[in-house]
């Protein structure tokens, strides 16, 4: 099983109050569009799981523009604040071999951090993180690989 997880690209400053409703940027969307490409180039996803917020949503949409047939779920749990660990317990009963995962930080390094048993490491912007594992569990990832989007 392959777990792929991605923080948003770069979003506006919170001026309306509602963190939720923040847009990416125009160098946001550049990030995604980047990372929509790595994906596309080394993997063919089964599921997209994605936060309820639109910089993740919009993130996301990147990635789904290179695969039509993919089904996504938008996940509520795993906003900024939300903990972790019940992330991982609802990820892992997921049973598609490849699954992408579009959210936010804090809850992103977390995730990543319970399944290798690491200490958190902040993940970039619209940075994709590639987890090997026999099943999605605490402790039983090894992370693969890493692409950071280079946008000026």
């Amino acid at each position: 099983m392959r777990l792929i997880l991605v923080r948003h690209g770069e979003a506006d400053p919170n001026r309306s109050g509602l963190d939720s409703a923040r847009q990416l940027t125009e160098r946001g969307h550049r990030q995604a569009e980047l990372t929509a490409q790595y994906i596309a180039e080394q993997f063919k996803p089964d599921l997209f799981v994605v936060s309820p917020y639109i910089r993740a949503q919009q993130t996301l949409s990147y990635i789904q523009a290179k695969f039509d047939d993919v089904p996504t779920q938008v996940y509520q749990d795993i906003t900024p604040d939300d903990p972790a660990a019940p992330a991982v317990q609802w990820l892992a009963k997921l049973t598609e071999e490849t699954v992408v995962v579009v959210c936010h930080m804090n809850i992103i390094a977390y995730i990543a951090a319970l399944l290798t048993e690491d200490s958190p490491e902040p993940f970039d912007l619209a940075e994709a993180r590639v987890y090997e594992h026999p099943a999605i569990m605490i402790g039983l990832s090894q992370e693969q690989s890493r692409f950071v989007p280079h946008v000026e």
